[in-house]
């Protein structure tokens, strides 16, 4: 297997391209790569294809949804007292404060913030000397605190080019389990991504608003990530979706999805997604098929 680009899907309600240009606003080396509208049975879906601070992420508008939380978050690491001056003051704006800028045990500067369109970020002034300046988060809360260890290691058993970059364990007096993780920090198909467990109650877990979209090119690819990701205690959905054991959302998607459902041969689309949606695990096959009209 090859390739697979780990991507952050960010789904909206009703608007999608305010705060995709919010965002955009925010950070550098930021852009639109593709926007398309796609006829859904709800009506016109915005599809939008973008970077921040050359990072990828994706964004929908597809009607009632869970709602955002902290079980998924975005650090961002600013590298200068600058930067997350900066952002912290605009993501502020209208949004929420979980912890305020200001210095703790693990750095001198850090916050964590819901902005105003719900979605959460940790702004650390450290650089993470690495290209990847905006990094996933995942808080496993209640009664999956103590399971970090055993998510970081599906997931890089799963994903190529992977493995544990750090592991901090909690401390004796959290009384966890012997062995749970606090934090940890992973590198998926070349992707950092950050593990964190809570020895404290929250309200909230993971849902179906932010999931992680894995880009194949092959059906081989397809099935192993779904397959792998869906067993054991996983949860199978529509249209490419499903749920991990531990409630994680993931979208296992064609690489050529995106001209199939937008492209240029409107009815091609058409007939590409009226066969997607009797799809839970796509087949490549159906879907080009329906798309050129064979």
């Amino acid at each position: 297997m090859t390739n697979d680009q780990l991507t952050p899907h960010l789904w909206f309600e009703k608007e999608a391209a305010e705060p995709v240009n919010f965002y955009l606003s925010l950070f550098e080396n930021s852009r639109i790569i593709d926007h398309n509208k796609v006829n859904a049975p709800f009506g016109l879906m915005d599809v939008i294809s973008f970077e921040l601070w050359g990072s990828p992420f994706l964004a929908m508008n597809a009607g009632p949804r869970s709602p955002f939380n902290q079980a998924v978050s975005f650090f961002v690491y600013c590298g200068s007292e600058e930067k997350i001056d900066r952002l912290y003051a605009k993501l502020c704006e209208g949004g929420t404060v979980m912890m305020p800028l200001d210095k703790y045990d693990w750095t001198s500067k850090y916050a964590w913030v819901q902005d105003k369109y719900g979605i959460s970020w940790q702004l650390d002034i450290d650089d993470i000397k690495t290209e990847q300046k905006i990094v996933p988060a995942l808080m496993f809360a209640n009664e999956k605190g103590g399971r970090v260890k055993e998510a970081i290691d599906l997931y890089t058993a799963v994903f190529p080019d992977s493995r544990i970059l750090m592991e901090y364990p909690f401390p004796p007096s959290f009384n966890m389990p012997e062995g749970s993780i606090m934090f940890s920090q992973i590198k998926i198909n070349g992707n950092i991504m950050n593990c964190m467990g809570s020895h404290m109650p929250h309200h909230f877990d993971f849902n179906e608003s932010i999931s992680f979209m894995i880009t194949c090119d092959e059906q081989d690819q397809i099935d192993h990530y779904w397959n792998s990701l869906s067993g054991n205690g996983g949860e199978e959905s529509y249209c490419g979706w499903l749920k991990d054991r531990f409630g994680v959302s993931w979208q296992v998607t064609p690489a050529d999805m995106g001209k199939m459902m937008g492209g240029a041969d409107k009815e091609g689309s058409r007939r590409a997604f009226q066969a997607m949606l009797q799809m839970r695990k796509f087949d490549l096959a159906l879907l080009r098929s329906a798309y050129a009209g064979n």
